[in-house]
C-alpha cells in the first residue's frame, strides 16, 4: 500500500486562481465564493496534487504524510 496524504487549504491564503483545479481536477474545487477545497482530505499520494500545491501562487495547499506529520509541501526549509 502506497503513502496517504493528507491535504489542507489555507482559505485565508487562497486567492481563487484555479490553479489547483486546473493541476488535479479531481482532487481539488472552488466553491461560489472561488475559494478552494480538497474533495478529500486523506487521499493516495498523487504527482497531480502536489504539481497542484507548487503551482499555488500563494501557497496555500498544504500536503502532509498521513500518520507521521512529515511535511510534503510546503517542504521544511
Amino acid at each position: 500500500m502506497g503513502d496517504r496524504w493528507r491535504v489542507e487549504v489555507d482559505r485565508s491564503l487562497c486567492v481563487g486562481s484555479a490553479q489547483c483545479v486546473h493541476h488535479a481536477p479531481t482532487a481539488f474545487r472552488l466553491d461560489t465564493g472561488r475559494q478552494s477545497h480538497p474533495v478529500e482530505a486523506v487521499v493516495d499520494a498523487a504527482e497531480e496534487i502536489l504539481t497542484a500545491a507548487e503551482n499555488c501562487p500563494v501557497e496555500a495547499i498544504s500536503i502532509e504524510l498521513l500518520g507521521s506529520g512529515e511535511p510534503i509541501f510546503p517542504p521544511e526549509d
